[in-house]
C-alpha cells in the first residue's frame, strides 16, 4: 500500500511538473451547487433502473474519479461564497466573503489571471449571475450580498460571455433603480434576455439573462417545464459558441448547476435528480469538444458543498428504492409551495377536491403512486389546517418557506422513493472530483476544494 501511494504521488508530480510543456488551452470547470455523493447517486440509481441505462452517467465514466473536502476558514459546514472562493482562488475565506481573504485582502481568481493571460472567459450559472459561484470568479467583496458592487466588478471584468437568470443589483433597496445597467453599457456589455436575443448582438462582451416575460430567481427547474425558460444544456452551448464567434484559440468556462442546490435546500428530491442530470447534459457539451480537441482540453467537474445531506433509502423501504415514482412528479416542491401560497391568498374557496385533483395531476398520487388511505386522511388534516384555519406554521429554508401541508405531500413521496433527507441546509459531506483530458491525473488524490485551481495553474505553468 505504500509503495502505491508513492507511485501515485510521484505520478502527479511529474504531471505538475510538466507545467505548460503539456498545458490544457481549453479549460472546463464544472460546479455543481450542492451536489454531494448522495446527489450523483440518487441520478446514477435513477438513471440505470428507471431509464434502463447500462452505461454511469457521463461525469462518472471520466478517467479521474476522487471526492474533496470543502470546509471554510470559518466553518467545517461552508456557505457558496467561501465555497466558491476556494474554488475559484485556491484560497480559504470564511462563510459570506467572497473574493477575499479572512482578513479582506482580495484575492485574484484563475478567471482573472487567465484573461489577463489574453485567454477567453465564460462564466454560466442556473442561478443570478451576482450569485457566490460565478461571483467569485470576478468579484472581491466582504459580503456576498453586496449585488451592486458585485454587478460593476462584472461590467469591468472584460470576460467575453456571463449568464445567469437575473441580476440583483439594478434596484436599489428603496426599488430605485441603479447605475448597473449604464455601467454594463459603457463597459461594452450588450444583454440578451434569453438565447434568441444572443443572434442579435454584436459586442465581443455579452451578459445573457432570463427573457423578460419571466420572472424567476432562477432559469427554472427542469422538471418544471417551464414554457420559453432557458436551460443549462442550452446556456453552456450559447457560451462555447460565443468564445469561438470571438476567436479564442484558448479560453476558461466555468459552468454552474445552482440548481441543484436549490432542490436540496427544499429536500425535493424529484427535482434534484432531475436537475444533476441536466447538469449532465450540459457537461456533454464540454465532452463532445474535448473529444475534438483530446490533446488540448481538461475537463473538471466537482461541487461547493453538499446540501440536504441526501441518502439512497430509509425506513419506509428497506434495502430498496423505488424511484420509478419521480417520473409522476411534474412540479418542483418550490413551485407547490408557491401555488399553495397563492391558494392562500386567492378570494377563491378551494376544496380538498380541489387539491386532490392537483396532487394527481402533478404528483401521480392515487394514480401511479398508491398513497394509502391513512395517508390520504393525514393529507387532509393538514390540507384543514393550511387552508381552513391559521394552524399552519411555514418552514423557512434559504430560499422558500414551506407549510406543513407541502411538508407532508413530498414526505409521502420521498416514502415511496426511499431518498431521505438530514437537513435543509449545507453539510459539511465529501463531493466528488471527476477529470478528464489533459492533466486529469493531477485531480486523482483526495483533495480540498482550494487545492483544485492551483492544480490548474501548475499544469498552466503558473
Amino acid at each position: 500500500m505504500k509503495t502505491r501511494i508513492i507511485s501515485l504521488a510521484l505520478s502527479v508530480a511529474a504531471t505538475l511538473a510538466a507545467g505548460a510543456a503539456d498545458a490544457p488551452k481549453y479549460i472546463f470547470y464544472f460546479i455543481g451547487d450542492g451536489m454531494g455523493m448522495g446527489h450523483v447517486m440518487a441520478a446514477e440509481a435513477y438513471n440505470r433502473t428507471v431509464r434502463g441505462n447500462d452505461d454511469h452517467i457521463l461525469m462518472m465514466q471520466f478517467p479521474v474519479a476522487s471526492q474533496s473536502t470543502t470546509y471554510s476558514a470559518s466553518s467545517p459546514v461552508t456557505d457558496s461564497a467561501a465555497a466558491g472562493t476556494a474554488l475559484a482562488t485556491g484560497n480559504k475565506t470564511k462563510n459570506g466573503m467572497l473574493g477575499m481573504s479572512p482578513d479582506t485582502v482580495a484575492v485574484s481568481s484563475i478567471a482573472k489571471e487567465l484573461h489577463n493571460d489574453g485567454w477567453g472567459i465564460a462564466l454560466v450559472t442556473s442561478v443570478p449571475a451576482d450569485d457566490a459561484t460565478p461571483g467569485a470568479f470576478y468579484a472581491n467583496v466582504p459580503n456576498r450580498g453586496m449585488y451592486y458592487e458585485i454587478g460593476k466588478q462584472a461590467a469591468t471584468s472584460g470576460y467575453d460571455f456571463i449568464a445567469g437568470s437575473n441580476l440583483r443589483g439594478l434596484k436599489h433597496k428603496d426599488g430605485t433603480p441603479t447605475d448597473l445597467l449604464e455601467t454594463l453599457a459603457a463597459n461594452g456589455v450588450e444583454i440578451a434576455h434569453g438565447i434568441d436575443e444572443l443572434a442579435m448582438l454584436t459586442s465581443p462582451r455579452v451578459m445573457l439573462l432570463n427573457p423578460a416575460d419571466i420572472n424567476l430567481g432562477q432559469i427554472n427547474f427542469t422538471i418544471d417545464s417551464v414554457a420559453g425558460a432557458m436551460n443549462l444544456p442550452d446556456m453552456t452551448e450559447a457560451a462555447l459558441k460565443h468564445l469561438q464567434k470571438n476567436g479564442r484559440d484558448r479560453f476558461f468556462m466555468m459552468v454552474e448547476g445552482g440548481n441543484i442546490d436549490y432542490g436540496g435546500h427544499a429536500n425535493d428530491g424529484g427535482t434534484i435528480v432531475k436537475e444533476v442530470l441536466n447538469f449532465n447534459q450540459a457537461l456533454q457539451h464540454a465532452y463532445d469538444f474535448y473529444l475534438a480537441h483530446p490533446d488540448e482540453t481538461l475537463i473538471v467537474v466537482t461541487a461547493d458543498h453538499e446540501t440536504g445531506g441526501l441518502g439512497l433509502g430509509n425506513n419506509s423501504v428497506g434495502y430498496d428504492l423505488h424511484l420509478g415514482y419521480l417520473d409522476h412528479q411534474r412540479i418542483s416542491k418550490d413551485r407547490f409551495a408557491d401555488y399553495c401560497r397563492a391558494m392562500r391568498m386567492s378570494r377563491r374557496i378551494y376544496e380538498w377536491e380541489d387539491m386532490k385533483q392537483f396532487l394527481t395531476d402533478n404528483l401521480g398520487f392515487w394514480a401511479g403512486v398508491p398513497v394509502t388511505p391513512e395517508q390520504t386522511a393525514n393529507l387532509e388534516e393538514e390540507f384543514t389546517k393550511c387552508f381552513k384555519t391559521d394552524m399552519s406554521t411555514d418552514k423557512e429554508t434559504l430560499y422558500n418557506s414551506f407549510n406543513s401541508f407541502t411538508e407532508a405531500v413530498y414526505r409521502i413521496m420521498d416514502s415511496f422513493t426511499g431518498l431521505s433527507f438530514t437537513s435543509n441546509a449545507h453539510t459539511g459531506g465529501l463531493v466528488p472530483v471527476y477529470a478528464v483530458g489533459v492533466g486529469a491525473e493531477a485531480f486523482a488524490p483526495l483533495t480540498d476544494n482550494a487545492s483544485i485551481p492551483v492544480k490548474m495553474r501548475k499544469l498552466l505553468g503558473k
